[in-house]
């Protein structure tokens, strides 16, 4: 009886393991994918302008608004197929309202390296946080709550320094972004190794905001004090 037990234990924590692994794969491939629909966006919205023909209140308005309406249709959605087109319905929006910044930064004389040095950073961010999620034995649940609060603030600060218009209060931002967000995706990585995310889909959306996050603050601080100007 005892032996029997042992072995229902044993296949039933190796499924668990094998789902856990299954997880974390799919969220890496889709994530890999997600960065084809938001370079396409960004290279839309850079050659046409499109965004810097509209105000910076249209433009936070069209953000919001098409953000929380992608993120609700993925939620619906993300137990079918149709969940992945959604997703990359929303990397290519996400994208395109990348692309005010990028362009921005591109106008600098050394716009391009500054842009592949975000990138670099982003991607060295994510491999060092991917590590150590795999090692970290703590318990990190109760940290969301915490990063959440973060996120929160960041957001009404950002509103409210589109009015406010303090260039140090936007660096201070953008510093406390990356290091918000970096713990973000240690805390998004840790549940999904620790089986605490079961759909891919969810993961990768969680992923893919931490990343896109870390880039575009990374990005303005390269921008603020490496750009060049012709």
């Amino acid at each position: 009886m005892n032996e029997q037990g042992l072995d229902t234990f044993s296949a039933y924590a190796g499924t668990a393991v094998a789902q856990r692994n299954r997880v974390l794969r799919n969220t890496y491939w889709l994530l890999a994918l997600s960065l084809v629909p938001t370079v396409l966006g960004a290279w839309v919205g850079v050659t046409t302008g499109i965004l810097a023909t509209m105000g910076t209140g249209l433009s936070l308005v069209l953000f919001l608004g098409g953000a929380f309406g992608f993120m609700y249709a993925i939620e619906k959605t993300k137990e079918s197929s149709t969940g992945v087109y959604v997703l990359l319905g929303f990397t290519f929006f996400m994208g395109l309202m990348l692309s005010r910044m990028l362009a921005m930064v591109l106008g600098f004389k050394n716009g391009p390296s500054l842009v592949m040095t975000a990138f670099g950073g982003t991607a060295a961010v994510f491999f060092t946080v991917a590590s150590v999620a795999t090692v970290i034995k703590r318990d990190m649940s109760k940290m969301g709550n915490f990063l959440i609060v973060g996120v929160v603030l960041l957001i009404i600060a950002g509103i409210a320094n589109i009015f406010i218009q303090s260039s140090a209060l936007m660096i201070t931002l953008s510093v406390l972004a990356i290091g918000i967000f970096s713990a973000f995706l240690l805390y998004d990585l840790k549940r999904i190794i620790d089986g605490g995310e079961t759909n891919y889909i969810s993961a990768t959306l969680a992923v893919y905001l931490d990343l896109y996050n870390i880039f575009q603050n990374l990005l303005a601080l390269l921008g603020i004090f490496g750009g060049e100007r012709e």
